[in-house]
């Protein structure tokens, strides 16, 4: 009976054979193990960072050139094959968040271009985290910024203490928010020798909450200070009141309803109560730190 051949050649080795084969001992090639690892810039703390992952892993770094144009635009090349592989981008954000923020984007697209098969970002500090609540006529650019990374083809990120935990909502793909916590308490514990005498102390009051993780788990006190408010966080006094101020107001120090809508209103005549601008106090410290080692908490953004 004919033997029937449904392509060029018949296969040899059999499937469980293949899979005993071994691509070397000290440096495994990462293209036949399914994903890769790429530098989104060439900047000191992105490669150092690329390279402790690639030689922890024991991969080696993917091929790629990222640079800018005369004009400031960014170009990526990428050097090598991505077809059906996992693609992890290591991007760290220097004092350049746009410019950072471009790199990533490039490549992302880049690597969707070339067939990969998942996009993973590997983002330390996820910029624009701050702003993701509404501000007067502002607006929440971190959403902005979650539907620009999933349009240029990015399918999965892993950050650190991004600023609300909500903000994994914005995303519509899966969000890993590691916490760096365990990390810092280690080294509280092992590099300050009287650390029981010490006082975990937040910033501004935003950061209470998280000063207070720190405090409970090195079972320690916690001290908060107050006053010291950011210009971003603040209303300052821009003229942009709402309602708008009265023109002509006789014997009253509140605002008054315009008198062209008065009859639409159900209620005609009233009027509102003055809005009071916000004034910053004088900073204080809420807690007892006299003779006690200070470990000041603050915000990712506030020391950037």
């Amino acid at each position: 009976m004919p033997i029937r051949r449904f392509g060029g050649h018949r296969s040899l080795v059999s499937y469980s054979q293949t899979t005993k084969l071994s691509y070397g001992y000290k440096k495994m090639n990462s293209s036949r193990s399914g994903y890769r690892v790429f530098s989104a810039n060439s900047t000191a703390a992105c490669t150092e960072l690329a390279k402790k992952i690639t030689e922890r892993l024991g991969v080696e770094l993917g091929k790629s050139v990222v640079f800018q144009e005369s004009n400031t635009e960014t170009r990526v090349d990428v050097k090598e094959s991505v077809r059906g592989q996992d693609i992890f981008i290591i991007q760290t954000i220097p004092r350049d968040v746009n410019t950072a923020i471009m790199e990533l984007l490039v490549m992302a697209y880049a690597l969707k271009t070339s067939c990969a098969k998942n996009i993973i970002g590997v983002i330390p500090y996820f910029p624009y985290s701050k702003q993701c609540k509404m501000r007067k006529r502002g607006s929440i650019v971190c959403k902005l910024l979650a539907s620009m990374l999933a349009k240029a083809g990015l399918t999965h990120i892993i950050t650190m203490d991004l600023h609300q935990k909500e903000i994994q909502g914005f995303f519509n793909f899966p969000v890993d928010n590691l916490r760096a916590s365990p990390f810092l308490i280690q080294y509280i514990q092992e590099e300050i020798p009287d650390y029981r005498n010490a006082i975990i102390v937040a910033k501004s009051p935003s950061a209470a909450k998280r000063a207070q993780s720190y405090a409970e788990r090195l079972r320690l006190g916690l001290a908060v200070m107050h006053g010291d408010a950011h210009h971003s966080e603040s209303d300052m006094a821009d003229g942009r009141h709402s309602p708008p101020l009265s023109r002509t107001t006789t014997g009253h120090t509140g605002l008054e309803l315009p008198a062209i809508n008065r009859h639409k209103l159900p209620f005609p005549g009233i009027e509102l109560p003055m809005m009071m601008a916000k004034e910053k106090p004088p900073i204080t410290v809420v807690g007892d730190v006299g003779g006690r080692i200070a470990i000041i908490v603050v915000r990712p953004p506030d020391f950037m």
